[in-house]
C-alpha cells in the first residue's frame, strides 16, 4: 500500500472527507510521528505497533575495492515491532476489523 492509496482509502471510508482533506490528515499524522522519531520519542499504536529508534554503534568496516578499513559513524535507525494482533492477523491471513465496525 502506498500514500495515496491510503489517502484513498481514507477518502472512501469517510465520505465526509473530501479528497484533499484525507491527503492533509495522512500527511500530517506521517509527519506528526516523523517528527515524534527525529526527536528521540517511541510511537506506541495499541494492536498495530510500536515504532522506536535504534543505536548502531560505530564500526569499522572495509572498502571492497582497495580492502582499506574505513570507520562507519554512529547511527539512529527507525525500528518497527508488530503487535501482537498485527502478527496474528498477518499469519491467520485475515485482515484486521477496526473496532468501530466490528461485529457486536
Amino acid at each position: 500500500m502506498t500514500r495515496s492509496d491510503l489517502v484513498e482509502e481514507l477518502a472512501a471510508r469517510f465520505s465526509q472527507l473530501t479528497h484533499r482533506d484525507a491527503e492533509l490528515a495522512v500527511k500530517t499524522v506521517l509527519d506528526a510521528m516523523s517528527d515524534a522519531l527525529v526527536r528521540g520519542h517511541r510511537i506506541e499504536i495499541r494492536g498495530f505497533g510500536s515504532f522506536s529508534i535504534n543505536r548502531r554503534p560505530p564500526r569499522v568496516g572495509r572498502n571492497p575495492r582497495s580492502g582499506e578499513s574505513v570507520m562507519i559513524p554512529e547511527k539512529r535507525v527507525p525500528h518497527f515491532k508488530p503487535g501482537k494482533a498485527l502478527r496474528e492477523a498477518v499469519d491467520a491471513g485475515t485482515p484486521v476489523v477496526p473496532p468501530e465496525s466490528a461485529p457486536k
